[in-house]
């Protein structure tokens, strides 16, 4: 059976980003988000959210402005908070552990763009899922970019680009992202 462009993008295959179904759900999406992100009631505004994902933890909160395309590639554990403007692209699966916390205007990137000229002129596209393990926190205007997974305990300072994967119980910041501190058991930086 041939695959339909949703299932090739979900599957980080190159993909018709023009598609009919793919574009009807981006429109879905937009509207539905614009009237949620205007909701004053967090509880309305949560559950609003929520039922555009694939799955969430019943613990779910996430400030107004947060944006994404489809929802249906986007999957968040229990105890999840996001500040202002988040941002997922989720052509591919965006997988987040419970028990993380996201600072303001952070964005999740998983859309790829061909170095062909010839293949971009075209509209194929392709992406690289991101997951994040639990108990992560991320400082302000931290950008995570396709393909990258973060282990659990990880602390990824404000600012920072994480361009690359990182596993357990590290603090990781800069342009791009490097480990600054590793941290024990308990979660205190081990002197070396």
């Amino acid at each position: 059976m041939m695959e339909t462009q949703r299932e090739k993008m979900s599957a980080g295959k190159e993909y018709q980003q023009f598609d009919s179904e793919l574009i009807a759900r981006r429109k879905l999406v937009r509207k539905q988000l614009l009237k949620i992100n205007q909701l004053d009631d967090n509880d309305a505004r949560n559950h609003g959210i929520q039922a555009l994902l694939a799955d969430s933890g019943p613990d779910f909160f996430a400030e107004a402005g947060i944006e994404f395309d489809y929802g249906f590639n986007i999957h968040i554990g229990d105890h999840f908070y996001a500040n202002y403007h988040l941002t997922l692209l989720d052509t591919c699966p965006i997988t987040i552990g419970d028990h993380c916390y996201i600072g303001p205007d952070v964005g999740f990137y998983t859309p790829v763009h061909p170095l062909s000229a010839q293949k971009r002129d075209a509209d194929v596209e392709l992406g690289r899922p991101i997951t994040v393990g639990n108990s992560v926190w991320m400082g302000g205007h931290v950008t995570i970019l396709p393909g990258v997974t973060l282990g659990n305990r990880v602390v990824v300072g404000a600012g920072s680009v994480v361009t690359k994967s990182f596993g357990d119980d590290v603090v990781i910041a800069g342009n791009p992202a490097r480990i600054i501190h590793r941290l024990d058991a308990n979660g205190d930086v081990i002197r070396s």
